[in-house]
């Protein structure tokens, strides 16, 4: 292959690297935790979102790398743990997710029957079930998800919870609920209603 054709990956390669000096060589870098990284994991995917909504492809490609740091920042600092006490690196990443990609997409990578998008939803599901074992319907589902969207996935696992009421909490989640038979994101839908009043 000519010196002057990148391999799909190769740039992803030299961001771990570049990660990895500045993690051994900056002392802002060097100072970072897990923990001291949450708040910029958290904006970096609104501002990710942002640009999606916004439909600007550019600043959506910019808004994913930044997005993608965070992910090869948290690895670099995992690495630095050892592995016999939960240390793992951007490798272990990177496979676990292909790993599930693979378990959860029979029909691509095995002989799965399903085909219409409805069906390999339902794969999808029935797969992540078994491999889950969910002892209650929250498990899973992060509490700190916007409220819409807590609301989305909590029905979406318990159909025939209660969304009677009168109080603004109860009608909003009865509206999430017509949101859901609609085939209706309520998040995305709210949040849309919201940028085109301030258009």
């Amino acid at each position: 292959m000519p010196e002057d054709l990148e391999r799909p990956g190769q740039a992803f390669l030299e961001l771990v690297a570049v990660m990895q000096r500045l993690r051994d060589e900056c002392a802002w870098t060097q100072e970072q935790t897990h923990e001291t990284l949450s708040r910029y994991l958290l904006e970096e995917a609104h501002e990710t979102l942002e640009a999606l909504d916004s439909g600007d492809r550019e600043h959506l490609r910019e808004e994913l790398g930044d997005l993608l740091m965070q992910v090869v920042f948290h690895a670099v600092i995992a690495a630095e743990t050892a592995a016999d006490v939960g240390g793992w690196d951007v490798d272990d990443v990177a496979r676990g997710i292909t790993d599930k990609l693979v378990r959860r997409n029979p029909h691509v990578f095995a002989d799965g029957p399903a085909r219409t998008p409805e069906e390999i939803d339902a794969a999808w599901q029935a797969v992540k079930a078994t491999e889950k074992q969910r002892t209650s319907p929250l498990d899973g589902i992060a509490p700190s998800l916007p409220a819409l969207s807590l609301a989305a996935k909590v029905l979406g696992r318990e159909p025939a919870i209660d969304t009677s009421g009168g109080d603004v909490g109860s009608r909003l989640l009865q509206l999430v609920d017509e949101a859901q038979a609609q085939g209706v994101d309520a998040e995305e839908a709210l949040r849309q209603a919201v940028r085109s009043r301030l258009a």
